[in-house]
Formats: structure tokens, sequence, C-alpha cells
């Protein structure tokens, strides 16, 4: 048996714009088949690495930005941001993200994702699909790393997905750029 809990999000909606604010942001809420379908497209147009590329950078940067606002937002900083952005992200449908490991002082974070929402459109593709995450994790621990003042920053890399063979979960690393080349 399935069960539902209220969100947790505090959603509010202008009855002038329509506009839809989730704590410091506007929101768009649209079904999921409809964002896979198109994000499937593109995919499609451009070849899954070169979208890949694209999505990371995309990602890295909204990402440092949720970051900003909701710390601010919120009072929060440190471990306890990236925390939050992984509640919200889980309460948001993506899937549900739990940190495994995180240390600010080495710049490193591993990120475990059950009930991918690409992997329940995708199936057992035999492949990473839930590459979309990768810069939104690199971008959360620059934001945070940069708010404590450091100078380190990193890159993020998916290791596995539940799409691939033998996966029933998906895992993030992150860490810092020169650990990675």
């Amino acid at each position: 048996m399935m069960t539902t809990h209220p969100p947790e999000l505090p959603i509010t909606v202008d009855s002038e714009t329509g506009v839809w604010t989730t704590d410091a942001l506007p929101m768009l809420y649209v079904p999921r088949h409809f964002f896979i379908n198109n994000h499937k497209a593109v995919e499609e147009a451009l070849g899954p690495e070169h979208y890949a590329d694209i999505l990371y950078d995309a990602g890295y940067k909204s990402a440092w930005h949720w970051c900003e606002k909701e710390a601010a937002l919120h009072g929060l900083e440190g471990v306890a941001v990236f925390a939050h952005y992984m509640k919200r992200l889980s309460q948001r449908g993506w899937g549900l993200f739990e940190i495994e490991h995180i240390d600010l002082d080495s710049g490193s974070a591993e990120i475990c994702l059950r009930h991918s929402a690409f992997v329940y459109e995708y199936g057992k593709a035999g492949r990473k699909v839930d590459y979309m995450f990768t810069g939104w994790f690199a971008g959360a621990m620059d934001q945070i790393l940069a708010a404590q003042g450091s100078p380190l920053r990193t890159v993020s890399e998916q290791v596995r997905s539940a799409a691939e063979p033998g996966c029933d979960t998906g895992l993030f690393r992150v860490r810092p750029r020169e650990a990675m080349t």
C-alpha cells in the first residue's frame, strides 16, 4: 500500500500572475512525462553526451543560484545548505537523494539516488540516464564553498544509474577539480 503525506513545501500562487513560488524562487509545475518527453527529444537531437555537457553547465549555475537564495532565506550555511537542497530535490519528485558522504574541507561528497524520475520513464535503458543532476551537485558544493571563503572548486560525475543492469540505485561523486583530471 502506498502511503502519502502532504508536501512540506510552502507553495504560493500569485492570484494576479499565476506564478507559483516555493521559498524564495518562482516555480513551474509540470507532469513528469511532459518534462521527460522533452528531455528525450533534445537527447535524441543532440546525443546524450553533448546534451549532458550542456545540462551540466546549466545545472551548475542553477544549483549555485538556488543554494545562494535558500541559504539567505533560511539562514543556512555549510552542510545544512547541501542537506536542504537534497531534501527539496527529493520533495519535488526528481527522486530520493541521500547524502552518503560530504566533507567541505576536502570538497567531496557522494549522493545516492533512489526512485529517479528518469529511471521511472526510461526503465532499464542499459546506460546512465540521470546525468541531468550531475552539475547540480558541483554547483551546490561550490556555492557553499565560496560562501565560506574557500577557493576550492569541484566537479561531479555519475558513477552509476539504476537504469544500468545490476544497479538498484544511482550514485554521484563530487571531488575537487584537480582530483578528477
